[in-house]
């Protein structure tokens, strides 16, 4: 036998569609040191490099790319034939395809309330892919990153994720030096998400704050980072509320400024226009309105 085991092909494919190990950890729900170690399995295996390192990605070598266009059909083959023997069994099934920020942050603490509510229906989750074109047909609906405009053909409707807010270690609301303006948040250290450096202009404009962003002190690739990082005491960062709820509950981080804004980006549940919704999809529709509801911010 040639083959590498299934979890090595996994973690490489993961890898190489998100370009960073860490995100695939996510996806997969492993810790990245098992993303590596797989890969390195894998490596070692096949006897050539996979990745090379560019900057703050990690990016296929020819021989890489080329062994991912061999195996990544293979691989979508059995988790397509996988899937249809599960709903076989299991009865109705609700696949879908979730960014892994909003996952990790926000829905799965909510999964269980679908689940008592729903209990006829099995949820199965389909790996993130960052190039998907939404038109999968063993997939039945996407949660993905967007604004109000979407490719002919789609149906989104938005669901959570337009107010940012500006978040800090709890230790600095205290004291005579206290954040009590925004002057005194600028003048601390600003931490920037990696994808969207300009979240902090864009809260500066809507507050009418004239004058040029200040340099980030560091940035971070994943919320989850830039959280530990808050928390760590590194600086204060600008994030979606409903990615931190849980942060700020457990008082890991703090409301810098109760000084919200509206951006136009946001969460949205897209699946093709052309395909009749199922009914579990309706539910399942229904369910995560009502859940994003208390933080809804119309379009």
């Amino acid at each position: 036998m040639h083959s590498p085991s299934l979890s090595e092909l996994h973690a490489f494919a993961a890898a190489a569609r998100l370009g960073s190990y860490s995100l695939a950890a996510q996806e997969l729900y492993v810790t990245q040191g098992g993303i590596s170690r797989a890969i390195a399995r894998l490596e070692e295996h096949l006897g050539f490099a996979l990745f090379e390192r560019q900057g703050r990605r990690n990016t296929l070598t020819p021989a890489g790319q080329e062994y991912l266009q061999a195996v990544e059909p293979a691989l979508m083959s059995i988790e397509a034939a996988s899937a249809a023997a599960r709903r076989r069994r299991h009865g109705p099934q609700l696949r879908l395809s979730v960014t892994p920020t909003l996952f990790s942050h926000w829905l799965i603490p909510r999964l269980p309330d679908f689940n008592a509510r729903y209990p006829a229906v099995m949820l199965s989750f389909s790996p993130y892919r960052r190039d998907d074109p939404l038109t999968a047909p063993e997939i039945d609906a996407w949660i993905r990153v967007g604004s109000r405009h979407w490719p002919a053909g789609m149906e989104a409707e938005y669901v959570i994720g337009r107010d940012l807010i500006p978040i800090c270690h709890p230790r600095e609301l205290q004291g005579p030096q206290a954040i009590r303006s925004e002057g005194d948040l600028l003048a601390r250290p600003l931490l920037f998400h990696t994808n969207y450096p300009g979240n902090w202009t864009r809260w500066m404009q809507a507050r009418g704050l004239d004058r040029p962003c200040p340099a980030p002190a560091a940035d971070f690739e994943t919320v989850a980072l830039l959280v530990q990082a808050v928390a760590a005491g590194m600086g204060v960062a600008m994030v979606q509320r409903c990615l931190v709820e849980e942060d700020l509950a457990a008082g890991r981080v703090a409301l810098a400024l109760d000084a919200s804004v509206n951006i136009e980006r946001g969460y949205f549940l897209c699946r093709p226009a052309n395909r009749a919704p199922t009914e579990a999809l309706e539910q399942f529709t229904a369910w995560i309105l009502e859940q994003a509801a208390p933080q809804a911010i119309p379009l």
